[in-house]
This record gives C-alpha cells, structure tokens and sequence, in this order.
C-alpha cells in the first residue's frame, strides 16, 4: 500500500460520518468544523475537502497562514479566521476573500482600507468580518459594555460587511457548566442589544465541540467543531450528553508501525537505555521504527500498551527517540508485520487517544496534533488510499 515503516492512518469515511452526525445534532445551525493546527494532525486540505463534500458550510482556522494554506489548495469555500486580525495582514483577506475576526478598530480600517484599494484595482467585494466580543475567557475580544459601539463604528467604514458576532467558552468541557452559562447569558445580552439597535448580523456563534455536545442552547446560528469533528468527544460530560443525544462520532486517526526486529530473548535481558526493564521470562522482543521524535512521548516509557494481532501488549524499556521495544509474550510475530499504537486495528481492538491523554497528563487534542502531524500521513477514502508526507 505505501512504504513507510510508520504513518498515521486517516480514515476520511469516519470524517464524513462525523460531519453529517454533528450537522443533524445541531440543525438549522451552521456547521464550521476547525481545521487548525494542520486539521488537528489530520490534514488541512485533505480534512477540509472531506468536510465541506460531506456537507459543513465553511471552514474555521486559527492563523490566517492557515486560511492561506488553504486557499493555495484549492479551497474556494467560506473560510473565517478566528484569531482577530492584525493590520499588517488586512490585503491578504481582502484579495483572498476570508472572513476576518476583529476585536479593535486599528484592525477593522486596516481591512477596510485594503478592500477600498482593491475595489480600485476591480476588486468590489467587502471583507466579510466577525465580532469577537470577550465574555470571560481573557484572551481576545471586545468587552460585552463595548460591542454596540463598536459594531456602530465598523458600520462606519467602507468595504467592511459586520458578518457575525461571536465570542469562546472557558471551561464547556467540564462537569460543572455554570460559567459555560454565565458566558453565554452575557453573549446573549450583547446580541439583544445589537438587535435593537437594529445591528444583529447574520451569524451568531459561541459553541465549540464541548458545547455543540452539551448546551445545546448555545448552537445559535453556527458551531465551531473541532475535536468532535475529528471522532473525540471533548469530555466525559460531552460525551454523555452526545450518547444521550443519539450522537455517535468515530475517531479517524490511527498511528501504525511495521515491526523491523524479532528476538527470542531470555529471562533476565536488560532492555533499552539505562537497562531499566529486564524480561521476567524468556520472551519475544520486538522493536518498532517509532519514538519521541514521532510523537510517542518518552513520557509514556512503562505506561504504553499497542496492538499486536488483537492483543494488548506493553512497551517495554525507555522510550527512545526513533524506536520503541514491545513484549510480544509467545505471540507468533514476524517482521513487517503490522502494530497498531493508536486506534483501532484490523481486528476492531482500540487504544483511543484519550488513553494516551490520561496516561500524559494532557488533553486528547495534544496527543492527535503531536503525532498526526510528526508523520507521514495514509489517507483512506473507501476502499482506496492515498499516502501524504506528514509535517
């Protein structure tokens, strides 16, 4: 199928399923999956193309390099930065048509500046622009007592169009949603008002995965979906509260790694740098081309299982930074063969990424980027696949 020794697996039908789940949950709403961080190790383009095909209505990224890389792929559809822009960026979302986050006016004339220029050069469409207000997260944003004005004062300038209005939740994947509500009756407020001034844009939004899942009052006129987008419930009060919904998402990751050494070795063999494993019985050692520098933390060194022919067996030794050692008992294990470190095999058998996230001491979003985007990538659409280089 490929050469590689090593690569993360992309299955595009669990991408697919998961668009057109999400999009059922929260109709009417608009469905924007999140595609940053290289589509969260899945792959920007190839994610995005599946997603829209599978019927989300625009794309969400964090940088505007990111919106960049798309548009360069071919990616025509509705693209929004959520980032607020800054000046020096202003011509780029003006001559590649992507929605821009604002949060101050030095920003927003800059866009408008650049669109008027454009429309001197033939160019006569606005730049479409999103509010960011900031109702309790502290990193970006207009303040709730300063979004009318605000939004009053981008009606002012010329070749911008207000979009939307949206703001970003704290803490909506924790048990406790009280300040998920807090935030959201605050937004809410802000949106009253701007609609009677007579200035509610078109698209209102708030929600991102943990919230799609769980506060469905919170979908408004569109959801953000990352995590959720890529198969990984956000929490475990996010996936109660999907499974109790009838919402069933499916990873699409997986990392796999051929086996490049078999040894029978005796009990008593010290495995690895530092002999810090020594076997117990005469067993199986097999080495894996995949280590720290693939994203196999030396943090999981005695804490990682993989799947070897269905069957869970443990990493042994320290991790280093290309290989790994497996105890693979008596199983009857040869070179090349298949391991599955993350995902699921081809007997069903699964290690999920918040496995790794529990044993890390980290979030399932980490594990997905650190290894989906530190090797090469197998995209598989149907029956076929297509191999890609990963970052």
């Amino acid at each position: 199928m490929h050469g590689h020794v090593r690569w993360v697996e992309i299955d595009h039908r669990a991408l697919a399923h998961n668009v057109k789940a999400l999009k059922a949950h929260v109709g009417p709403a608009q469905l924007w999956p999140v595609v940053k961080g290289r589509a969260y190790g899945h792959g920007e383009a190839e994610a995005a193309r599946t997603f829209l095909q599978a019927g989300a209505d625009g794309l969400a990224v964090s940088a505007l390099a990111e919106a960049v890389d798309l548009r360069e792929a071919g990616i025509d559809a509705p693209l929004f930065v959520m980032n607020p822009a800054v000046p020096w960026q202003a011509e780029t979302y003006a001559a590649l048509r992507i929605r821009a986050g604002v949060a101050d006016l030095e920003a927003a004339r800059a866009l408008s500046e650049a669109a008027e220029k454009a429309a001197r050069g033939g160019t006569a469409e606005p730049v479409p622009v999103h509010v960011k207000v900031d109702t309790g997260l502290g990193r970006f944003g207009v303040l709730p007592e300063d979004a009318v004005s605000f939004v009053k004062e981008l009606h002012r300038l010329p070749g911008v169009r207000v979009e939307g209005v949206f703001t970003h939740f704290a803490s909506a994947d924790e048990e406790d949603k009280s300040f998920t509500r807090l935030q959201l009756q605050r937004f809410n407020a802000v949106v009253s008002a701007l609609a009677e001034a007579g200035l509610r844009p078109p698209l209102v939004h708030a929600a991102n995965s943990p919230a799609t899942l769980a506060v469905p009052e919170a979908h408004l006129d569109m959801v953000r979906t990352g995590l959720a987008a890529y198969g990984l419930y956000p929490s475990p009060s996010a996936r109660r509260a999907a499974e109790a919904a009838g919402v069933r998402l499916r990873p699409a990751m997986s990392l796999k790694a051929k086996v490049v050494s078999v040894r029978r070795l005796p009990a008593g063999s010290p495995i690895g740098y530092g002999s810090t494993h020594r076997t117990e019985r005469e067993t199986t050692i097999v080495t894996l081309p995949v280590g720290y520098s693939d994203g196999v933390s030396r943090l999981l060194t005695g804490k990682l299982e993989v799947l070897i022919q269905g069957q869970r067996r443990p990493v042994v030794g320290r991790i280093c930074m290309n290989h790994c050692m497996v105890d693979a008992g008596d199983l009857p294990v040869r070179r090349g063969d298949v391991v599955t470190l993350l995902g699921r095999d081809e007997t069903g058998a699964e290690i999920a990424a918040e496995e790794w996230a529990g044993r890390l001491g980290t979030i399932a979003y980490e594990v997905l980027c650190m290894v989906g985007s530190r090797n090469p990538r197998v995209h598989l659409y149907g029956e076929s696949s297509e191999g890609g280089s990963g970052a």
